[in-house]
């Protein structure tokens, strides 16, 4: 019976349950915007706005919300992983810094913990993804499709990429994820931090951000790394999307080049507007309930 209070008292549980608040406020902020992301990456033409006319009109409004419930089922665990493993990374690449010290890390090892953090939540994150984008990709084009496509969740995707592909389907995008995640990451935290300490100076060692300090640091810290790793976010789309039965790329410089070489280097850049849209309103809620939930942890331990 008291192992929640203890779990919730440690470390690793405050930022545990505050990664999973602020990752959940994430998801549900941001999920729409993030299926038109997928289906402009994967299409060959079309307008964020034509796209989004398009699904509503054939499938509905809710097909905006297709495959909410891979990264909504994961969102405690992998955000946990990567605001856990970035403020034990940060400190351990600052030695001016020791453990139990209120003064906030170095910038470089801001951006070191950030890369080494995405590196580690990409192994969580790929799979997870994968599954979200086979789900957001499917269509319903009539009566018997709509009635077998609604009984189409996360589980029963998973089984089917496991036996048409295994586990190294389940793997299908891996690498390039973790070339996506890792050095963008480092930007996250970095911009992060610098823009909070630049509009709230003092802020990173008090840890008392106003409510517009963190919805503008992490709207403008999704929007810059999202900017930074969105060529190859599109490249892992279609790499993901592809099932091994008819796969049309052989590895990441091959998808690379087919794509250029067929629709442009424009492709690399389809659907940034939507991402942008969609990092700063996503992340500045990611860090908002973060930071709120884990101020609120830390108090309610206080008082007990």
């Amino acid at each position: 019976m008291d192992l929640w209070p203890e779990f919730v008292a440690s470390s690793w549980g405050k930022e545990f349950v505050a990664g999973g608040v602020g990752g959940t406020a994430g998801v549900l902020a941001g999920h729409p915007l993030d299926t038109l992301r997928i289906r402009q990456q994967h299409s060959t033409n079309g307008s964020a706005f034509g796209i989004l006319r398009s699904v509503v009109a054939r499938e509905g409004p809710f097909a905006l919300y297709r495959g909410m419930l891979a990264p909504l089922a994961s969102i405690s665990f992998q955000t946990a992983i990567t605001f856990q493993s970035y403020a034990t990374l940060s400190r351990a690449f600052d030695k001016n810094v020791t453990a139990g010290d209120p003064d906030p890390p170095s910038y470089k090892a801001v951006v070191v913990g950030g890369i080494g953090a995405g590196a580690l939540q990409s192994l969580v994150v790929s799979p997870v993804e994968l599954v979200k984008i086979r789900l957001q990709l499917q269509r319903k084009t009539n009566e018997k499709m709509k009635q077998l496509g609604s009984k189409r969740g996360p589980i029963d995707v998973t089984r089917s990429i496991l036996r048409a592909e295994g586990w190294r389907g389940i793997c299908r995008g891996l690498g390039i994820t973790m070339l996506r995640d890792s050095p963008s990451h480092g930007l996250y935290f970095w911009t992060y931090e610098y823009t909070k300490e630049r509009l709230q100076p003092g802020c990173r060692k008090n840890g008392q951000e106003t409510l517009r300090t963190m919805l503008l640091a992490g709207g403008l810290a999704g929007v810059t790394s999202w900017i930074f790793c969105y060529p190859l976010d599109v490249l892992k789309t279609r790499i993901q999307a592809q099932a091994q039965s008819h796969s049309g790329y052989c590895g990441i410089l091959d998808c690379y080049t087919k794509c250029v070489t067929k629709e442009g280097y424009n492709v690399l850049w389809r659907g940034l507007g939507t991402a942008v849209a969609r990092a700063f309103l996503v992340n500045g809620a990611v860090f908002t309930a973060y930071e709120t939930a884990l101020r609120c942890i830390y108090n309610t331990n206080n008082r007990d």
